[in-house]
C-alpha cells in the first residue's frame, strides 16, 4: 500500500511538470518521425543554398534538430561534405550532432529516469546496461557501438545523471570518427581529390577499429561482471 509521501511524491509541481513535459516531447518526436521527411541530398543542398552566406547556420539548426529525434543524421552529414568539403563540413555536422546530443541530454536530466525510459522502448535495456554508473570510457563505449542511434544515448545519459563533463567529453572525442566518415564520403562524392580519399578511407578505418574496440572492452566488462 502507498505511504501519504508517495502520493505527495506523486502529484509534486516536479512530477507533474515532468509528466506534462515528457507527454509534450513524446507528441512531438511521434509528430517528426511520420510526418518530417529528410529531404533527398541533392533538395537539402539546395535548401541550404538557398540561404547565402547564412546556409552553414541553418544546416547546423537541422542537424541539430535531427539529432534530438529518432531520425537518422547520415543524408545532413552527407550533405555537409558535398556543400562544404570534409573539414569544413565535418566541423558544421560535428557541432550540430553536438548541439543537438546536448539537448536531448538535458531533457531527460530534466524529464526524469522512470518516464524517459518509457520515451526509450526497446533501447531501454541496452542503454541502461551500458550508462549506469557510467564514466567516460563507458560513454565512448555506447557511443560507438553498433546499432545503437544516437537519440537513446542522449537520453539515457541524462536520464541515468551520467556527469555532463563525462557525456559531452565522451561525445565530442566518440562522435569524431563516423561524423568525419559520412562527411568525407559526401565530400568523395562531388570531388574524387588525392586528399578526399585519403580522408575517406582514413576515417572509415578509425570506426572500425573504434567501433571493434569498443565492443571487445564491452564483453570484457560484461564477463568480469558475470
Amino acid at each position: 500500500m502507498k505511504s501519504e509521501k508517495d502520493y505527495t511524491d506523486a502529484f509534486s509541481p516536479r512530477s507533474i511538470i515532468s509528466l506534462v513535459t515528457l507527454v509534450v516531447f513524446i507528441g512531438i518526436l511521434i509528430w517528426l518521425s511520420f510526418n518530417v521527411h529528410i529531404p533527398e541530398p541533392e533538395v537539402l543542398r539546395e535548401m541550404i543554398q538557398g540561404y547565402g552566406w547564412a546556409g552553414w547556420l541553418i544546416f547546423i539548426g537541422i542537424t541539430a534538430l535531427i539529432a534530438i529525434t529518432p531520425i537518422p543524421v547520415t543524408i545532413p552529414a552527407l550533405v555537409a561534405g558535398s556543400l562544404y568539403g570534409v573539414i569544413a563540413g565535418s566541423l558544421f555536422s560535428f557541432t550540430g550532432i553536438l548541439i543537438g546530443s546536448w539537448i536531448g541530454y538535458w531533457l531527460a536530466r530534466f524529464t526524469g529516469q522512470n518516464l524517459t525510459f518509457k520515451l526509450l522502448g526497446r533501447h531501454g535495456p541496452t542503454v541502461k546496461k551500458y550508462l549506469s554508473n557510467a564514466g567516460f570510457l563507458a560513454m565512448c563505449t555506447a557511443r560507438l557501438m553498433p546499432g545503437l542511434p544516437y537519440w537513446p544515448v542522449n537520453y539515457g545519459a541524462g536520464a541515468l545523471g551520467v556527469s555532463q563533463s563525462a557525456f559531452l567529453s565522451a561525445t565530442f572525442i566518440a562522435s569524431i570518427p563516423g561524423q568525419v566518415s559520412l562527411v568525407a564520403l559526401g565530400a568523395f562524392a562531388v570531388n574524387q581529390s588525392l586528399f578526399n580519399g585519403i580522408i575517406l578511407i582514413t576515417a572509415w578505418v578509425t570506426v572500425l577499429v573504434s567501433t571493434l574496440t569498443s565492443y571487445r572492452y564491452w564483453r570484457k566488462m560484461r564477463n568480469k561482471g558475470k
